[in-house]
C-alpha cells in the first residue's frame, strides 16, 4: 500500500469535510452570531460529542483496531466475523443505555457542563431541550465508529473520511431551510445533528456489505461477553476510556470556565476551535488514521524497524505541514476570522475575541497534531496505560496553566492552556517512545529542522507584511474583495514557504512511503 497515495486520498476527503464545515460555520455565524443561544447550542452539542469521543471513536478505536488487525493477520474469517458481531453488540447496547440516561438526566448534565448558563433560565432550558434532541447522535456514531474501525483495518479509508461531510451538509440545510420556519431558530441546529448522525450511520452499511463485514447484532449481550476477543477489547477499553476521559474532563472544565466569562465566550472559543481543527483534522487525524492499521500490522509481524520508520515518516510530514499552519494561524488570525465569520450578527468584537483565541491555539498547534501521530505508537502495541499516565499529568498541568493565564488573558488564556498542554503531552509521548527504543529517529533531523525554520521565518514575515495591506473589518461590505484578498495572501505565503524549501533541496518524492 502506498501510504503517500492513501494519505492523499484521506487528505482530500478530509479537506472536503473541512470546507463544508467552514461553510456550515459561516452560515451559523451569519444567522445566529455569538450570543447566549449559540452558547447554548455549543454546550448542548459538546455533551453528546464528548460521550461519542469517550465511548465510540476515542477509546473504542484505540482498543478495537489493533486487536481486529491482529485477528485479520493471524485468525480465520469465522473468528474475525464473530469478534465484529460480538463487539458491535456490546457497543450498541452500551450506547443505547447511555442515550436513555442522557435524555432523562439532561438538566443535571447541562448544569455540570456549564454552570454559568444557570444565570439565564431561558438559555439554560434551551440547552437542556437541545441536549435531549441530540443525545441519540451518540448511538448513531457508535455504529459509525465500529464501521470506521473495520473499514480502516481493511484499508478502505474513503467512506470513513467522507462521513463527516454528511453532518456538515445537514447543518447547512438546516440553517438555510429549517431555521427560518422555527419559533426558536437555534433548534434547527439540534435537529441537524440528529439527522446528520442518521445519515452518517446509513452510509456505512453498503461499504461494510461490500467487504462482507456488516455486523449482526444480538438481542442477548451475554453471548458477546463470553467471547475472549471481546474481553480483550474491554480490558483495553478500560484504560483507553480513562485516557480519553482525561482529555474530555479538561474540555468540560474549560467550557465551564468559558460559561462564566463574557456572554459569547463559549461561541468564540468554539469558532476558534473550528479553525484550529482544520489543520488538525487534515494532518493529525488523516495521518493517525493511516498509521494505526499500518503500525498494528508491523507489530503483529514483529518488524520493529518498519514500526520506527513509519513513526519517523509521520513526524517528518507533520512538521513539514503543521508548522506553517501554526504560523499561519498566529499571523493571519484576524484575516481568517473576519473573512470567514464577520457577517450578519457576528460583529467586530466577536472577530477580535475569536482571533485572540486563534493566536493562542496556534502556539500549541504542533503539539495538538503531533500527539495524534505519537499516540498510535503506543496503541498499536496495545499499550494504552502509558498514554493514560501522561494524560493525567497533562490534565493537571493544563488546569494549573488556566489558573495563571485565564485571569490575565481571559478567553485566549483557555486556548493557550490547551495548546501548551498538548505540547507537553507530545513531549512526554516522544520521550516514552525513544526511551523504550520503539522509535529511533533517522539521520538528518537537524538539517531538516534548520531548513524548515528558515522557510517559516520567511513565510511569517510575508504573512504579517501582506496582511497589513488590508483593513479586514472595513471590508465587511465587500465580501468578494475580502475573500480574494485572503486567497492572495495565503497563496503568497504558500509560495514563499514551499518555494524556499524547494530552493533548499526539498522534493515531494522524499516523503513517499509504502507499507505492506
Amino acid at each position: 500500500m502506498n501510504l503517500h497515495k492513501t494519505l492523499a486520498t484521506i487528505f482530500g476527503m478530509t479537506m472536503l469535510s473541512r470546507i463544508t464545515g467552514l461553510i456550515r460555520d459561516v452560515l451559523i455565524t451569519r444567522a445566529f452570531g455569538a450570543s447566549g443561544y449559540t452558547d447554548a447550542f455549543f454546550v448542548a452539542f459538546r455533551i453528546p460529542n464528548l460521550l461519542r469521543r469517550l465511548f465510540a471513536e476515542g477509546a473504542f478505536a484505540q482498543a478495537f483496531v489493533p486487536i481486529l488487525g491482529e485477528y485479520r493477520n493471524q485468525r480465520g474469517e469465522t473468528e474475525i466475523r464473530q469478534l465484529v458481531d460480538h463487539v458491535g453488540t456490546l457497543l450498541i447496547w452500551a450506547l443505547l443505555l447511555t442515550c436513555v440516561v442522557g435524555v432523562v438526566a439532561a438538566p443535571l448534565i447541562v448544569y455540570l457542563m456549564a454552570t454559568g448558563l444557570k444565570a439565564n433560565p431561558a438559555v439554560f432550558n434551551t440547552t437542556v431541550n437541545m441536549t435531549r434532541i441530540m443525545f441519540p447522535y451518540i448511538g448513531f456514531m457508535s455504529f459509525v465508529a465500529l464501521a470506521g474501525g473495520i473499514l480502516n483495518t481493511w484499508r478502505e479509508f474513503r467512506i470513513p473520511a467522507f462521513t463527516p461531510v454528511l453532518l456538515n451538509l445537514s447543518f447547512i440545510a438546516a440553517s438555510l431551510l429549517l431555521a427560518p420556519w422555527l419559533p426558536q431558530p437555534i433548534y434547527a441546529l439540534a435537529i441537524a445533528v440528529f439527522c446528520g448522525g442518521l445519515l452518517q450511520m446509513a452510509i456505512q452499511v453498503p461499504a461494510l456489505i461490500k467487504i462482507g463485514m456488516l455486523p449482526h447484532f444480538q438481542l442477548n449481550p451475554r453471548f458477546a461477553l463470553a467471547d475472549p476477543g471481546v474481553r480483550r477489547v474491554l480490558r483495553q477499553m478500560a484504560p483507553a476510556t480513562f485516557a480519553v476521559s482525561v482529555a474530555q474532563i479538561s474540555l468540560v472544565v474549560n467550557t465551564n470556565i468559558a460559561s462564566h466569562l463574557e456572554a459569547g465566550s463559549v461561541s468564540w472559543l468554539s469558532f476558534a476551535d473550528r479553525l484550529m481543527e482544520f489543520p488538525t483534522a487534515l494532518l493529525g487525524v488523516a495521518l493517525g488514521t493511516v498509521l494505526l492499521p499500518s503500525l498494528s500490522k508491523a507489530h503483529a509481524d514483529g518488524d520493529p524497524l518498519e514500526y520506527s520508520a513509519l513513526l519517523d515518516w509521520g513526524l517528518r510530514l507533520t512538521f513539514l505541514l503543521a508548522l506553517p499552519a501554526a504560523v499561519g494561524l498566529a499571523t493571519l488570525s484576524e484575516p481568517l476570522t473576519a473573512t470567514l465569520f464577520h457577517y450578519g450578527k457576528f460583529d467586530a468584537r466577536a472577530v477580535m475575541m475569536t482571533s485572540h483565541a486563534l493566536i493562542a491555539y496556534g502556539v500549541g498547534l504542533i503539539g495538538l497534531i503531533v500527539v495524534k501521530i505519537l499516540a498510535p505508537g503506543f496503541y498499536a502495541k496495545q499499550d494504552i496505560r502509558t498514554p493514560v499516565k501522561i494524560a493525567v499529568i497533562v490534565l493537571v498541568a493544563t488546569q494549573l496553566m488556566n489558573l495563571v493565564f485565564v485571569p490575565r488573558l481571559a478567553l485566549a488564556g483557555l486556548a493557550l492552556s490547551i495548546g501548551l498542554g498538548a505540547c507537553l503531552n507530545a513531549v512526554f509521548l516522544y520521550w516514552g517512545l525513544r526511551h523504550r527504543g520503539i522509535y529511533v529517529a533517522k539521520k538528518g533531523w537537524g538539517l531538516f529542522m534548520i531548513k524548515l525554520t528558515g522557510a517559516l521565518f520567511l513565510m511569517g514575515g510575508t504573512a504579517l507584511l501582506a496582511a497589513e495591506q488590508f483593513d479586514w473589518i472595513a471590508l465587511q461590505a465587500h465580501a468578494g474583495l475580502r475573500i480574494g484578498a485572503l486567497f492572495l495572501v495565503v497563496a503568497l505565503c504558500a509560495l514563499v514557504y514551499f518555494g524556499s524549501l524547494v530552493a533548499m533541496g526539498f522534493r515531494p518524492g522524499d516523503f513517499k512511503r509504502s507499507a505492506t
